[in-house]
Parts: C-alpha cells; sequence; structure tokens
C-alpha cells in the first residue's frame, strides 16, 4: 500500500507568527511554530497565534496562552546565522533557568532531530548539520552525539 504521505516534502501553511513591533527583536529571526510545537508539545492546528512584541513572545493556543523569551527558541536555517551576539543571550538565558543549567532545553535537540528527518535534500540537511556544528556548546556530549549520528543516518538515506 503506497502511502500519501511523504516526510520529505515540503508543507506550506500560512503562519500564524504576527510581528507586532516596528523594532523586531533580533532573536525573532528564530520563532518558528515547530518551535512551539515541541516547546509546549502541541501540534500544529492547536497554535491559535504567536505575536512577536519587542522583547518578549506571546504564544496563543488551545490550552496555552503563554509570553516566552525571545531566548527560548532555537537557531533555524534559511535566516542570518546566530551571531556571538545571541550565543550571550541564549547562555543568560539558560543561566536564569530555575535549573540554573549551562545548555539549552532538551526539546532543542528533539527541534534538529526532526529538522534532520523533515530536510528535502542533502544541501538543506548539509545546512543544518553546519548550524548544529556551529552551537555545539549548547549541548550535552551524549545530546551531540545522537544529534551526530542522526545526521549520518539522514544523509545516507
Amino acid at each position: 500500500m503506497v502511502s500519501s504521505l511523504n516526510p520529505k516534502a515540503i508543507v506550506i501553511r500560512s503562519s500564524k507568527i504576527v510581528h507586532k513591533s516596528l523594532t523586531p527583536h533580533p532573536l525573532a529571526r528564530f520563532v518558528t511554530e515547530e518551535a512551539i510545537c515541541l516547546m509546549f508539545r502541541i501540534g500544529f492546528d492547536d497554535i491559535y497565534t504567536v505575536e512577536c512584541w519587542r522583547y518578549v513572545v506571546y504564544v496563543h493556543a488551545k490550552g496555552v496562552s503563554s509570553f516566552v523569551s525571545y531566548a527560548d527558541f532555537p537557531p533555524t536555517v534559511g535566516v542570518q546565522p546566530p551571531t556571538r551576539a545571541d550565543f550571550i543571550k541564549w547562555r543568560r538565558r539558560w543561566r536564569k533557568q530555575q535549573t540554573h543549567r549551562k545548555q539549552a532545553p532538551q526539546w532543542w535537540k528533539e527541534y534538529f532531530l526532526s529538522e534532520f528527518w523533515q530536510a528535502p535534500c542533502e544541501s538543506v540537511l548539509h545546512s543544518w548539520g553546519e548550524l548544529v556544528g556551529s552551537i555545539k556548546f549548547a549541548f550535552s556530549e551524549d545530546a551531540l552525539a545522537e544529534l551526530r549520528r542522526n545526521y549520518r543516518l539522514e544523509n545516507l538515506n
């Protein structure tokens, strides 16, 4: 039986991200619906709107009404790559978390694994691999090893 779902196909849907500020935050380029879904463990259809304000992101979704820091969002390909200033903002945010961790939240690893799996072509997958390589400080040794292993597996397919 042939499946009608193709995991490597590009899915185009209308964005629910609305920029409310005339002066965008430098990290606003990393705000994605995929990240919000993993952050709150919800589906795309559950998101009502995502409002990007000057200093904070407001997420309104089914069962979710929350303000989120821009520094909670992982980097993505297709926009300007992360800068040294972005690294500083992420690290500062991670230190302020209640657990006082010095690394990215666990769901960042899930985000990158998902993006590896969804990469429509080898060049996009390579871009994701380079991005992860540029922020390897954000992951524990185990998480980085898993990301590298999955990258190689996807690169072989």
